[in-house]
């Protein structure tokens, strides 16, 4: 009862005033010793009175924490503020969540105007800025027809004048075919495979010349017109190099002693040089110019095509951008799905009763030492058996703070959550 009232007189205190008094303080202390020391003298220091006493102890102490509300409002205010803390970050949260959420709407809509667009551009090309005719163009097929002959123009006019220029040697029966030989395929392979392989691939090297010429028209500026005028000179400096070399075996074999040696100003006032290079150089300016006009034709060919071919890489961007912003949602989905557990655990404590352990055990200590005081002082027993008696209520003393697990020190109070 001394126990009950004293805590009726300190609940009353703590309602005018956050703390009590020191003097109080330690006159609940004294109460508390007073109490152990009052129940072990009646109970002869029994250890199984002495835990009923201390479960009665923690029960009334339990009791009055639970009234004691400007206590526990005390109490509960770090729990409180740290629950508004995490309130702010869930508001965070949720306004990061709806940015993202607005973003991928917007993005899954764009992609469903691509699909859509490349099913309606089949229908109505014109309609998305798309000049396309379904039916294939007739020049680039006519284009295809001029380009094929005059390919394999080109194939016969260089394995012919290589071999004259590299490897022929003129007789009287050769200078008719001095440009344009029949036999020089058969004859270059005859001699050495490796002279075959050189005059049948010198055409080709033609003709990407005029490949690579094609690709640098589709570039701007004075640097790629200069690389253009360069490889145009280039092929025109070969051709040159082999009417050259096919002109002075010819001039050779028919020069006399009086002749002098054939040179520059001799070739430019041949007329077989010119043609020699004209053969060549104008046919292959001709090719390179149905070349490009095919492939441009080709690149027109089909312009829904390319117009879906772009949509279908702007798709696959936007999906990208897709599994990007799913990673963000799901992040910000499971930060939220914390933070509110969070905020739920910490409501459940402020809605409980914070137990303040330390007080209590402060309690537990002055009442445990009033009921061995009084085993020492006002029990009639032999010293050994006064040692195992104290013995045995430290043991059960200890055995009720285990139940009551109340024997971690590193926490300051106990929370009894309310679910």
């Amino acid at each position: 009862m001394a126990i009950k009232n004293l805590f009726a007189v300190r609940n009353t205190a703590e309602q005018k005033e956050e703390a009590l008094p020191k003097e109080d303080k330690e006159q609940i202390r004294i109460t508390y010793y007073q109490s152990g020391f009052a129940a072990s003298t009646k109970a002869s220091g029994k250890p199984i009175v002495l835990q009923a006493c201390l479960q009665n102890l923690f029960a009334s102490f339990e009791d009055q924490c639970r009234r004691q509300e400007l206590e526990q409002e005390k109490l509960k205010q770090p729990y409180k503020e740290e629950q508004e803390r995490l309130r702010t970050e869930l508001r965070k949260l949720e306004t990061g969540l709806s940015i993202f959420e607005e973003k991928d709407l917007q993005n899954n809509q764009h992609i469903e105007k691509l699909h859509k667009d490349m099913i309606d551009v089949k229908h109505d090309p014109e309609k998305y800025g798309v000049e396309a005719d379904k039916r294939p163009k007739a020049q680039f097929y006519i284009g295809l027809l001029v380009l094929l002959p005059i390919t394999l123009y080109l194939l016969v006019f260089y394995v012919s004048a290589s071999y004259s220029a590299f490897f022929k040697e003129f007789t009287i029966d050769a200078l008719v075919a001095a440009i344009f030989d029949k036999d020089a395929f058969t004859n270059a392979f005859n001699d050495s495979w490796l002279e075959g392989i050189l005059v049948t691939t010198i055409p080709f090297v033609f003709m990407g010349l005029g490949y690579v010429i094609h690709m640098m028209q589709k570039g701007r500026g004075i640097l790629n017109y200069l690389k253009l005028t360069a490889l145009l000179l280039v092929t025109f400096a070969f051709d040159a190099l082999l009417a050259y070399a096919i002109e002075q075996k010819i001039y050779d074999f028919n020069k006399t002693l009086t002749d002098p040696p054939y040179d520059l100003s001799i070739a430019l006032f041949e007329a077989q040089f010119w043609m020699i290079i004209f053969a060549g150089f104008v046919v292959y300016i001709i090719w390179g110019l149905v070349f490009d006009f095919i492939m441009k034709e080709y690149e027109n060919l089909d312009k829904i095509k390319v117009f879906i071919q772009n949509k279908k890489e702007e798709i696959k961007n936007l999906q990208r951008v897709k599994e990007e912003m799913g990673e963000k949602l799901s992040e910000f989905r499971n930060q939220i799905i914390e933070v509110k557990g969070k905020i739920a655990e910490i409501q459940s404590k402020i809605n409980g009763f914070i137990f303040p352990i330390k007080e209590y055990l402060l309690y537990h200590t002055q009442y445990k030492e009033g009921w061995f005081q009084a085993i020492m002082t006002e029990i009639a027993l032999p010293s050994n058996k006064k040692e195992e008696l104290l013995q045995s209520c430290e043991d059960m003393a200890d055995l009720h703070l285990k139940e009551m697990k109340l024997t971690d020190n590193d926490f300051q109070h106990l929370v009894y959550s309310k679910n």
